[in-house]
């Protein structure tokens, strides 16, 4: 008889592995597994130093030479003429003769069906009315009752505003205090501000009027137009396009997609769907509309009085009479005198404005009528396209009767393998017996013998879940 197998034996995918638990209660006896795929996978090596880096060390180095002003762009740049952009006629547009064909795929092969409307399979709603009259007393209504509550008597002492019949004679602290006093002006000694007029009559002179020396221009310089010179070779417009492609005749592609065979028929349909056969349709009843109940106004008068309307004494109170004594102001019935310092010492000049110094314009202002040819219109000449000869072979396409070969390699070497599944994707393996699980978890299976195992062996489904 065979001895047992782990889990991690029958596997031959090499993804299963039993779990191993962290720690271990019943112990039998046995070696512990140090078998894991991080020790399978990287063996281990002798103990070796990292290698030493050979990378500069990031310190800051200080330049000795001298700094050179020569760029890059100094010393790669090369100056090039200017050449003016030659001038292109663009081409007269002529239409193409014939119609438009405006048919589209679209319009060849749909067909229009007569279209019905539908008619609506979902039932009408029933309301279920009693001829019975339903009562609206609410239970608050019905259960509360009003008491008969007498109203309660104040018990606020009423206090009567007496006004006092004598005078009031408190003075008030700025009464006590202040003392009024007769105004004293302390005397200035400030030196009067007098301006001084000077008997030397006021230079305008400046350094601009003094200095400057006015110079003859010299007659500024005209430069002659470059008198235009057509090109004797003749334009040619036409493209490489143009002279070699020509238009040959041949076969369209086959296209080697199956034809999409389009089942339609123009027949209704004649069926019940499951919606029509479940819901069936009832009468429905028009919701009641509720009539709004009529204001009806409070009988009597209201009653605007306030309580501080009706308590309210009016008391007529004199204004208060100010105690403060009235400043002393000086008046007097001579006129005021309106001459200031400013007004004495600073007189008005009599100043006209300084004309703007102009150039005399050295060209003179152009008379007459303005002629608008110009001097592409005056020189230039059409000339007449003459085409160029292309010397290009002609590109003749060869057909050929035989059929297109569309066998490939694959298609003729291509042999369909039998997948395997590996026996450790099912819960218990074909072939296999559980016979317990170790303290490290890993599960261990007898293999049947052949007999038995043909007998006994769980059938093997064609899709099997993974269990990792």
């Amino acid at each position: 008889m065979k001895p047992p197998r782990c889990l991690c034996e029958i596997c031959t995918c090499g993804r299963h592995r039993c779990p191993h638990k962290p720690t271990r209660i019943y112990d039998n006896g046995q070696q512990p597994c140090l078998t894991t795929e991080y020790v399978e996978k990287y063996p281990k090596y002798s103990n070796i130093s990292p290698p030493w880096s050979l990378k500069p060390k990031q310190e800051y180095q200080v330049h000795r030479g001298k700094m050179e002003g020569i760029t890059t762009f100094k010393s790669d740049y090369l100056p090039y003429d200017i050449v003016k952009r030659p001038f292109r006629v663009q081409e007269e547009h002529k239409p193409k003769m014939g119609e438009i064909e405006l048919g589209t795929t679209y319009q060849k092969d749909y067909n229009a069906h007569k279209i019905q409307p539908v008619t609506l399979v979902r039932p009408l709603e029933r309301k279920h009315t009693t001829g019975g009259k339903l009562d609206t007393i609410p239970t608050y209504q019905d259960d509360y009752r009003s008491w008969e509550v007498q109203r309660r008597e104040r018990s606020k002492v009423e206090h009567i505003y007496h006004p006092p019949t004598e005078k009031f004679g408190n003075s008030t602290t700025f009464q006590d205090d202040f003392v009024p006093r007769e105004l004293n002006p302390r005397q200035s000694f400030k030196p009067p501000c007098v301006a001084k007029l000077s008997d030397v009559p006021f230079d305008s002179a400046t350094s601009h009027r003094t200095s400057y020396i006015a110079h003859q221009l010299e007659p500024k310089f005209v430069r002659s137009k470059e008198e235009y010179k057509p090109s004797n070779q003749p334009f040619e417009d036409l493209t490489t396009h143009r002279n070699d492609f020509k238009g040959l005749p041949g076969q369209l592609a086959k296209s080697c997609k199956p034809e999409n065979a389009k089942v339609g028929s123009n027949a209704h349909f004649k069926g019940v769907t499951e919606f029509q056969d479940r819901f069936q349709p009832w009468l429905v009843s028009l919701p009641e509309v509720r009539k709004t109940k009529e204001y009806v106004p409070p009988p009597g008068n209201m009653d605007f009085n306030s309580t501080s309307h009706l308590d309210y004494v009016k008391h007529e109170i004199s204004p208060a009479v100010p105690i403060r004594p009235v400043s002393n102001g000086r008046r007097t019935n001579a006129p005021f005198e309106g001459t200031t310092t400013t007004k004495e010492d600073f007189k008005a000049w009599g100043s006209c404005r300084q004309e703007i110094t102009k150039k005399q314009q050295e060209i003179p202002k152009p008379t007459g009528k303005f002629y608008d040819l110009t001097t592409f219109k005056s020189h230039y000449i059409p000339h007449q396209i003459i085409p160029a000869q292309s010397f290009k072979p002609v590109r003749a396409i060869v057909p050929n009767s035989a059929p297109f070969q569309d066998e490939t390699m694959y298609r003729t070497e291509y042999t369909p393998k039998k997948q395997e599944i590996c026996p450790a994707n099912y819960p218990s393996p074909p072939g296999y017996v559980y016979v317990n699980t170790d303290s490290h978890g890993h599960k261990f299976f007898r293999q049947l013998t052949p007999e038995f195992s043909e007998s006994n062996s769980n059938p093997i489904p064609k899709e099997v879940a993974v269990v990792s």
